[in-house]
């Protein structure tokens, strides 16, 4: 049985005074006292206090105070008042002091009384009668009834809506209150009866008030409800919208009723009773069980009835007052009495109930032997009521008298010694009353409440208090979803088989009661419920013997304890979101076998079928060591020994059916491993179709100079050039052919006519946007096997490496929507490195990384210069007015658009402050052309000169080709030699043999052109005019010269604006390599997204 509410507390037990004045301030306080007097109709309910208080207009003000729980579990009123300020007003603080006063003084005569009895002794004597009459029925408008309110006072509400054809209101019901605008201009949904009844409320309605609903009272309410009735679009309600019927005539009898606090009410009581009385002209009464409205026929002159109905309620002195009155003035009619023996006693026996219930809440503090917790969500207590047949009492009423569902007061006989007794019992098992301000929840725990020792206690509440507490005579509440409702585990069982090519099923499942369950949907839930378990940091801080509960498919919890849930969801946790099947079974890619066999090794299940995952795993793992391969005959290159091992490892990814990244640094040699691995594949005579290379323009020479130095023995085609397409139908007669990216999506349908033995992309984070053209096109070409080459694998974010999976495992780590929801967010934005180490472990078997501090130890050292320069006179100013005018910019942008949608005025900004940095003439503007200096290139030009006069061979790279364009006047002034190589430059070969060959000391090099691929040994100096965001690409510009061949040491300069946003540039390099290290190897601590504050530091003024 669900628990039922406990019962209400009057408000005004529980603030004092002091609180007042907290709440609205001494001043406001102080002039509230001045209109104590003048608070009417005061009435206190459990969570509201109402009442009306006389001000300077003709009409009382209307003051309604509603009280919620703060955070700390202090009351917190929230007021509402018809003056004009509008509620932190003198009048409220009026209402809460004489609410105070009353409850201090319940037995004074309040001023209010004495001014009421003296408008009964006026009305006795003026009686007073209304016309009636009648109208025919009309559609559209309809019209509900609210009342009574703190005055008494009843309201009609104006509701447009369609209606079917029966007239019946459907759709939304709209609040109208056009009323004034109506009498002269009627929409055409008020018909001539809605007018009249709307001229009969209007013509009553007080012009003061500006409300959305209309006065209903003894003059014309009558006819009114009349009227009402005849359109039969007076509803009772807004749900059932079913319509009032006119019931029969009532005879009614005043009567006195106590209310909770044991002050009496006037009523009429009729028969049969009726929920409400409105004290009309003559009083009509409302009986929703009946779905009826009527005549109440009373002895009461109409006139009266109001008065009396819409009195206050009475105190025993009061009571007194009003009997003596009505005894002068109408003898006839009851008086006000709280003589019990009047009411029908109600004598049965007593049932304690003890009402469970858990309370949502924010934490806890010094409760018994919980622990203080601020991150604390559910709490357990019990709430006692006593029942005397159908009437309940909360432990703290201690009143007799119950209002029945028919309206009738009766009087009910307590045991208060046996309700005391029962109390006791409760605190021998352990229930203690819990504090005020001891939990923190939205709403407060009733008082009072009752509480055990520990979240353990409650764990065994049903096996050991539940039985005791029966036999002490309390019938236990507890709710439906009792969250301690346990059963337990017999069995853990799991099965996995294979299912799709190149995917396994795992079946888990739990035997409860005999039954075997679908465990993963069960964790779905939980996870879902408390997303701690999604992250592994929170994962690790759940203590072991915790219990955990899952909910069970038939609305049972299972008990479980943590240890046997922590290792799935830290092996398995990104499979939870979307991998569970509807039959509970989740889709593992057979490439994930290690995960499955970590998973197996856990945990004490019973598995079927793992013989054929422990093999995989193995293999994939590489347990039985991959086994060396000698280098092909005919190779003509003595491979270094880590080179022997890469050939070793191409060979068992080709053994196994896989594909992989070798993502050896920039230098290590990947072609020259790549050419031996295909030698041998072609000596096996497996290479009975053709390798297709895709790789960057820039790299077509050298691909084509390797295999011709080092792998003579092989068929090498170009697909590059104007005369590309007459090479298409001889693609089958070679063994490797070479294309590049710009011409995938242009030579495709060629291309895609031919099957491969191997396809293989050099470069590989350049199809790092799967969207791309060459991206899409190099995943429809068909290929035995697929493998990637880059000394980058992960520029930017882990988008890159998802691309590149995609193309060599599709499906391995999901779409790109789930991939980025289980691994890039918790990584990228929250520094998840427990969810980065899980990925690298997957990713592990298909990455073959090498540093070349780790294998290549005799490459000769390489020393990083950092010169920086400052700006000064017209380049300086010229910067802080760029960066002033871009920062407003930029921030107005963000202001309307946010961060992520203003990515193109961002990047607009801070490239205009790396060309002022660069050479002013970059700058496209006039402000620009009128500058004279240029301070990097001064500096540039400084020493130029003197590391050619040292002999040095000079790589110089910049992103911008107009930089170099204006590096080579000064050059050619100079009378420096130098090549160039950029995007527009069509014979790439030449200027990379001139330099090689030593005909030229500088060579001008675009980054995006020359910054990967090129073997550029002759090469001891590198110099980067400008930096860049991604550290990984200016590494690889500077690998073109340190790398295997190189036997000088090797310089690079960056040249760098002072306090500029170049240095800030610098700073977010590091962040950049964390998050590339924290995929590819374990060293990584974190990384950060670029966001505001980043935005900020960049745009920030120079020093």
């Amino acid at each position: 049985m669900r628990a039922q509410d406990p019962a209400p507390q009057d408000p005004t037990s529980r603030y004092a005074a002091k609180d007042v004045v907290a709440w609205l301030g001494d001043w406001v306080v102080t002039k509230g006292r001045g209109y104590l007097d003048a608070v009417e109709d005061l009435r206190v309910e459990a969570e509201t206090i109402t009442a009306a208080v006389k001000g300077t207009r003709p009409r009382p003000y209307r003051v309604d105070i509603r009280f919620q729980p703060a955070q700390s579990g202090d009351l917190r009123p929230r007021f509402y008042c018809s003056c004009p300020v509008g509620g932190h007003c003198k009048h409220a603080a009026a209402v809460l002091l004489k609410a105070l006063e009353e409850r201090e003084h319940p037995d004074q005569v309040r001023p209010e009384v004495l001014n009421w009895v003296q408008e009964l002794r006026r009305l006795a004597d003026t009686p007073k009668e209304v016309k009636r009459t009648k109208a025919a029925p009309s559609f559209r408008l309809f019209y509900l009834l609210d009342g009574p309110d703190a005055r008494g006072d009843y309201r009609v509400n104006c509701y447009k809506a369609r209606t079917d054809t029966l007239g019946r209101p459907t759709g939304a019901l709209q609040h109208w209150i056009g009323f004034e605008r109506a009498l002269t201009t009627p929409p055409q949904f008020v018909d001539e009866e809605d007018l009249f009844i709307l001229r009969l409320l209007w013509n009553h309605h007080p012009r003061e008030r500006h409300g959305d609903a209309l006065a209903i009272d003894g003059r014309q309410g009558d006819e009114v409800l009349r009227r009402m009735l005849a359109t039969s679009r007076w509803l009772m309600d807004r749900e059932t919208r079913l319509p009032w019927r006119l019931g029969a005539e009532r005879n009614a009898t005043l009567a006195w009723r106590p209310d909770a606090r044991g002050r009496l009410h006037a009523r009429l009581s009729s028969r049969p009773e009726s929920a409400r009385a409105i004290p009309l002209d003559p009083p009509w009464y409302l009986d929703p069980l009946a779905g009826e409205t009527g005549v109440l026929r009373t002895q009461v002159p109409p006139h009266l009835v109001r008065q009396l109905l819409t009195g206050p309620a009475l105190s025993p002195s009061e009571a007194q007052v009003v009997a003596a009155t009505l005894a002068e003035v109408a003898p006839d009619l009851p008086a006000p009495a709280l003589d019990s023996d009047a009411f029908r006693l109600i004598e049965a026996p007593l049932a304690p109930i003890l009402q469970v219930v858990t309370a949502h809440i924010y934490g806890l503090s010094g409760y018994r032997d919980y622990s203080d917790e601020w991150n604390r969500r559910l709490f357990d207590y019990a709430v006692p009521v006593f029942r005397y047949g159908e009437h309940r009492f909360g432990l703290d009423e201690k009143r007799e008298f119950a209002t029945l569902a028919s309206g009738e007061t009766v009087r009910v006989r307590r045991d208060a010694v046996a309700e005391a007794r029962l109390i006791e019992c409760l605190a021998e098992l352990g229930f203690t009353q819990i504090p005020p301000h001891v939990i923190y929840a939205a709403r407060p725990l009733p008082r009072p409440s009752f509480g055990l020792a520990s979240e353990a206690d409650w764990e065994d509440f049903k096996s050991t208090l539940l039985p005791r507490l029966r036999e002490a005579g309390w019938e236990v509440e507890l709710p439906a979803d009792f969250r301690h409702e346990y059963v337990d585990v017999e069995d853990w069982q799991a099965e996995i088989g294979e299912s799709a090519p190149g995917w396994f099923d795992l079946s888990m499942g739990i035997v409860v009661e005999g039954r075997r369950l679908a465990l993963a949907p069960l964790l779905v839930g939980l996870f879902n419920r408390e997303p701690r378990w999604l992250d592994l940091r929170t994962l690790e801080a759940i203590p072991d013997q915790a219990t955990v509960a899952l909910d069970g498919p038939d609305g049972r919890r299972i008990r479980v304890k943590a240890e046997r849930l922590k290792p799935l969801a830290r092996t398995l946790l990104d499979l939870f979101d979307g991998g569970v099947q509807q039959d509970g079974r989740i889709r593992v890619a057979r490439l994930d076998a290690p995960r499955l066999a970590e998973l197996a090794e856990s945990g004490r299940w019973r598995l079927r079928g793992m013989d054929a995952v422990r093999q995989l795993a193995d293999r994939l793992l590489r347990t039985g060591g991959v086994k060396p391969v000698p280098t092909p005959p005919g190779f003509a290159l003595e491979l270094r020994p880590y080179q022997q091992e890469g050939l070793a490892w191409l060979q068992y990814l080709r053994e196994q059916d896989l594909s992989g990244i070798l993502a050896d640094d920039m230098g290590l040699g990947k072609t020259a491993q790549t050419l031996a691995h295909l030698l041998a594949e072609k000596q096996a005579g497996r290479l009975d179709r053709p390798a297709l290379v895709v790789l960057p323009t820039s790299l077509i020479f050298n691909w084509k100079h390797e295999a011709a130095r080092f792998a003579p023995g092989l068929r090498v085609i170009s697909l590059h050039g104007k005369d590309r397409h007459a090479q298409f139908e001889h693609i089958a007669e070679h063994d490797v052919a070479l294309t590049t990216y710009p011409l995938l999506w242009r030579d495709h349908e060629a291309l895609e006519k031919q099957e491969y033995h191997l396809l293989i992309l050099d470069e590989a984070q350049t199809v790092k946007n799967a969207g791309s053209q060459a991206a899409q096109v190099v995943r429809r070409l068909k290929a035995r096997h697929r493998l990637c080459l880059t000394g980058t694998p992960l520029e930017n974010h882990l988008g890159e490496l998802w691309a590149q999976f995609d193309f060599l495992l599709p499906g391995f780590l999901g779409d790109a929507k789930s991939f980025a929801r289980a691994w890039r967010t918790p990584i990228e934005k929250h520094g998840d490195n427990a969810r980065r180490a899980l990925l690298a472990r997957r990713l592990r078997p298909f990455i073959l990384r090498r540093r070349k501090e780790e294998v290549a130890r005799e490459l000769p050292p390489k020393t990083t210069i950092l010169r920086t320069v400052e700006l000064e006179g017209g380049q300086r100013d010229l910067y802080e007015t760029v960066r002033s005018a871009m920062d407003a910019r930029v921030r107005e942008a963000i202001a309307d658009l946010g961060l992520n949608r203003s990515r193109i005025v961002i990047l607009d900004a801070l490239l205009k402050l790396r060309q002022v940095c660069c050479d002013p003439r970059l700058l496209k503007s006039a402000s620009a052309r009128d500058v004279r200096e240029r301070a990097k290139l001064d500096l540039l030009m400084a020493m130029l000169p003197e590391l050619v006069e040292e002999g040095r061979r000079v790589l110089l790279f910049s992103q911008f080709t107009s930089m170099l364009d204006l590096i080579r006047a000064e050059l050619d002034q100079a009378g420096l030699g130098y090549v160039e190589l950029t995007g527009a430059t069509q014979d790439r070969e030449t200027p990379i043999r001139r330099f090689q060959d030593g005909e030229a000391p500088i060579f001008l090099v675009s980054l995006k052109a020359g910054g990967v691929g090129l073997n550029l040994t002759a090469a001891d100096t590198v110099i980067h005019y400008d930096p860049w965001w991604n550290p990984a690409v200016e590494n690889q510009a500077t690998d073109r010269a340190h790398r295997l061949g190189q036997t000088k040491p090797v310089f690079v300069y960056k040249l760098i604006v002072a306090g500029s946003i170049e240095e800030k540039i610098l700073a977010l390099q590091e962040k950049k390599a964390e998050l590339a290290a924290g995929i590819l190897s374990e060293d990584a601590q974190g990384m950060d997204k670029f966001g505001e504050a980043d935005l900020a530091a960049l745009l920030a003024p120079l020093p």
